[in-house]
């Protein structure tokens, strides 16, 4: 039954309803871009118009006050229209290239974010853009390390490459907090995975009380967890775990963190596209770094010194 007026489907709007009325215009029909300068893209349409999408780098996690203040910002300068770019990057769409300073100078004054992230393969001048990464502690229940801290201590020290164009060419930095990597960061220049050392430690009450023995010792990819009916509890076959967390997904009472033990791995050269040769997966070049916390110096160091 259709009821006239009432929306029944709640799901994601369609993608053009959301779109700038320039680039919904010409959508598809689009005849070059230049970089005017780091951060600022001029796209230029087969009909003549104009439009130049400014970037500015931005912490994947934001609360709703930031938010708001960018929305506020695109109210005065690109006709109430922003994106987020898959590498976390705020982009505003302004079509009076007077604006473009005045917009640059209010959103790092307000909100302190650069602006920056780009490249121009014409002129072989590339600049780093933001860091694609996991949950880390934040959210996510089997991390080995922290990401968006992080994230914040890495592009801190990298931040004259995100507002400038001084790398020969393009790279990519990303970073999984364990080696579930949600984010398929093996396919990156420059990958930062956690990675846990020690098997998880059973939590026999824990165990009895809150999970499902089967679906435990089921879950685990390599056999290494066997079902201790005696004593109503798991035990783990420490030659055979690869430190996965996947029984810790299935049961709480297999926690497997390890201040100690628990670090960062660093990984290079994974690329998916075919462009001049055939795409690999990322190769380790530094097995473990300990955590750091707050600002991982150690880690930090490593990353820029392969940059």
């Amino acid at each position: 039954m259709v009821v006239e007026g009432v929306k029944t489907d709640f799901g994601p709007p369609y993608f053009r309803d959301l779109l700038h009325p320039v680039i919904a215009k010409n959508y598809g029909k689009w005849k070059y871009h230049e970089v005017v300068k780091p951060g600022v893209i001029k796209r230029v349409a087969e009909s003549g118009d104009v439009i130049y999408v400014v970037r500015f780098g931005t912490p994947r996690l934001l609360s709703i006050y930031t938010v708001r203040e960018l929305c506020d910002i695109a109210d005065k300068y690109s006709d109430g229209y922003l994106r987020w770019t898959s590498r976390n990057n705020v982009e505003f769409f302004v079509t009076d290239e007077s604006k473009i300073d005045d917009l640059i100078n209010e959103v790092q004054e307000r909100v302190g974010f650069p602006c920056g992230g780009t490249w121009d393969a014409v002129k072989g001048e590339y600049g780093l853009s933001n860091i694609v990464h996991t949950q880390g502690w934040i959210h996510c229940h089997t991390p080995a390390i922290d990401a968006s801290g992080i994230v914040k201590a890495v592009m801190d020290e990298l931040y004259e490459y995100f507002t400038d164009h001084k790398l020969p060419a393009m790279c990519r930095i990303s970073l999984a907090c364990c080696a579930n990597m949600c984010g398929a960061v093996h396919a990156s220049d420059i990958a930062i995975v956690g990675i846990h050392r020690t098997p998880p430690i059973p939590n026999d009450e824990a165990i009895r009380k809150t999970c499902e023995i089967p679906s435990t010792v089921a879950a685990c990819p390599t056999g290494a967890l066997k079902p201790d009916m005696k004593n109503k509890t798991i035990k783990v076959d420490v030659e055979k775990c690869m430190y996965c967390g996947n029984c810790y997904t299935m049961c709480p009472g297999m926690p497997l963190f390890d201040p100690e033990n628990d670090g960062a791995a660093i990984m290079v050269g994974g690329k998916l596209s075919e462009a001049r040769r055939m795409p690999e997966l990322s190769k380790v070049v530094v097995p473990w770094v300990p955590n750091e916390p707050p600002r991982w110096p150690t880690l930090v160091k490593y990353v820029k010194q392969i940059l």
